[in-house]
């Protein structure tokens, strides 16, 4: 018989973290992991050589001293890690209308540019940004004020936040920016929590937008990067990864949570639980109504999650580069009627048209250099889409068969034309193009209906609303893009969170400081900030492909 301090059921990198703070604290630790690979959303994986990442596109807050940065020194990581900097000129660009736009590093770069583009609303342009600021800064304040005085003054700490966090987006852009072009290119970034403005919660996106102010940076070796160097930093402290491992229950005596079973039929116990799987599948899946009390249940019900996913895979053998592709992400939408965008994805056939209304494209071999075979390009494609509108293979356990693979067919060639409207030609030039669906999340994150962030991230799922990381079972804790917030910052905090409550300490105990610890962060697109060992790999690549042409 197994038994444990803490088991944690799933790999994504909030229960990661979890796991990384409790075994430093001497607990013997266990991560359930069903995929073949450990990682959730943040896993890397390849198609015929061809390494892809589904979930990590960018991370924000990397440079000394900022959040995250201090997050991966605290957990003692840091120096496993090495970061690429995006293009500081555009580490996005938005493609509305057939207009380019690009968004720099740094809130007055940005300043700069829009109001340069749209020199009419440079009062209102310097306003508003300032006002993300400043919500997102009294937004993470909230929860680190102690003490009677400080939380006594609290309307007074957090004015902005207060006065508009009851508001969607669109209501407060709508109230400072006049241009619908620039508010446009203002809330481009509602793909990183998958809301249109008008159900978009103001606080997140202001969180959403800050977490970029200052660029976008991408881990060596993809999402994969960063799940090796917390496993290696979970293992370094004696605790245990075991992947292709699927928990069937949790068990549940006197109302508490005591051990797991897996669907082997093997039992593992525990003096705590912590489930990295999405509330509805922990709660109504693992555990059964049975255990929960009325509002849990009620409130479970009521739960919306987020947007689900069509991911394209693609690897293209051409010079991306001549059509201008660079390390920057592109958000491509077809006009700046956002909200109608978004409506129409969701509830549009997906297979119908020529093309997506939005598209989401990320090429990792200019933003992950080393990854760079010297011939191929990789790209990870994404739009959102609505799961009922694929209901045709919601129900089916085995959905491989021919009308899927026709359905894949169309996607395909749809995502296609978007790509072929920035990389004329891409079709005759394609070496692989594979594409993930909500029926794929399901199978390999496990998350319900496929989401790709969690819950919804509307005002009443937010915030004093969420899923705490305490849960009212006995020992039973939760962490992940439901709990504290979404995105690869936001679930790592979320699992120092959990490791907080079960060792009824503070969550800033939990990062350790230590002078040794240096993150590496250099340039994707800057040759002379690179390392002699960078060069060698990437030289390691190129000689080691088969391919002849190189570019």
């Amino acid at each position: 018989m197994e038994e444990f301090d803490t088991i944690i059921i799933g790999s994504g990198v909030g229960g990661l973290a979890t796991a990384i703070c409790l075994t430093r604290a001497g607990q013997r630790v266990l991560v359930l992991e069903q995929h073949y690979v450990p990682g959730g959303w943040s896993h890397s994986f390849t198609l015929n050589g061809q390494r892809f990442s589904p979930g990590v596109h960018y991370v924000g807050l990397l440079d000394e001293g900022q959040s995250t940065h201090e997050l991966y020194r605290g957990l003692g990581i840091a120096n496993d890690m090495v970061f690429f900097r995006m293009n500081k000129n555009a580490y996005e660009h938005c493609l509305i209308n057939n207009e380019t736009f690009d968004l720099p590093a740094g809130v007055e770069n940005l300043k700069e540019v829009l109001i340069s583009r749209f020199p009419k609303e440079k009062k209102n342009i310097t306003e508003y940004l300032t006002l993300v600021q400043r919500v997102s800064h009294e937004l993470q304040l909230i929860p680190k004020l102690k003490g009677f005085w400080q939380k006594i003054t609290v309307p007074f700490r957090t004015k902005h936040f207060g006065k508009f966090a009851l508001f969607p987006l669109k209501k407060v852009i709508g109230w400072h920016i006049k241009d619908p072009l620039l508010k446009a290119v203002l809330n481009i970034q509602c793909g990183d929590h998958g809301l249109s403005p008008k159900r978009a919660c103001f606080p997140v996106h202001c969180s959403v937008m800050s977490h970029y102010f200052d660029g976008g940076f991408y881990p060596m070796g993809g999402g994969g990067g960063i799940v090796k160097a917390m496993t290696n930093g979970i293992k370094k402290y004696g605790g245990e990864v075991r992947v292709k491992q699927a928990v069937e229950k949790i068990i549940i005596e006197n109302k508490k949570a005591v051990g797991v079973q897996l669907k082997s039929g093997q039992k593992i116990w525990a003096k705590n639980i912590v489930s990295n799987a999405d509330p509805s599948i922990t709660y109504l899946n693992l555990i059964g109504k049975t255990h929960l009390s009325k509002s849990l249940f009620e409130k479970l019900e009521k739960t919306k999650y987020s947007a689900t996913s069509l991911i394209l895979f693609l690897t293209l053998d051409m010079d991306v580069t001549q059509y201008g592709i660079d390390s920057g992400n592109i958000w491509m939408m077809k006009d700046e009627h956002d909200d109608a965008n978004f409506e129409d994805l969701m509830s549009n056939d997906c297979t119908e048209g020529d093309s997506f209304p939005a598209v989401f494209i990320s090429c990792t071999t200019m933003k992950d250099p080393v990854s760079f075979n010297g011939r191929y390009h990789n790209f990870e494609v994404v739009t959102y889409v609505n799961y009922d509108n694929i209901k045709e293979f919601n129900a089916l356990e085995e959905y491989h068969d021919e009308s899927y693979t026709i359905f894949k067919e169309k996607v395909i060639s749809k995502l296609m034309n978007n790509i072929e409207k920035v990389i004329p030609n891409a079709k005759q030039n394609i070496v692989q193009a594979e594409l993930g669906t909500p029926k794929t999340n399901e199978f390999y994150i496990n998350s319900t209906k496929g989401n790709v962030y969690g819950t919804e991230k509307t005002l009443n799922q937010v915030g004093p609303f969420s899923y705490k990381n305490k849960s009212e079972i006995e020992n039973l804790f939760l962490c992940g893009a439901s709990t504290l917030s979404h995105g690869v910052g936001g679930a790592t905090h979320s699992g120092v969170m959990a490791a907080a409550s079960i060792l009824n300490c503070r969550p800033e105990d939990l990062l350790v400081e230590d002078a040794n610890q240096k993150l590496r962060i250099y340039d994707a697109e800057d040759v002379s900030t690179w390392p002699e060992w960078i060069h060698v790999k990437r030289s390691d690549k190129r000689r080691t492909f088969k391919g002849v042409k190189v570019y």
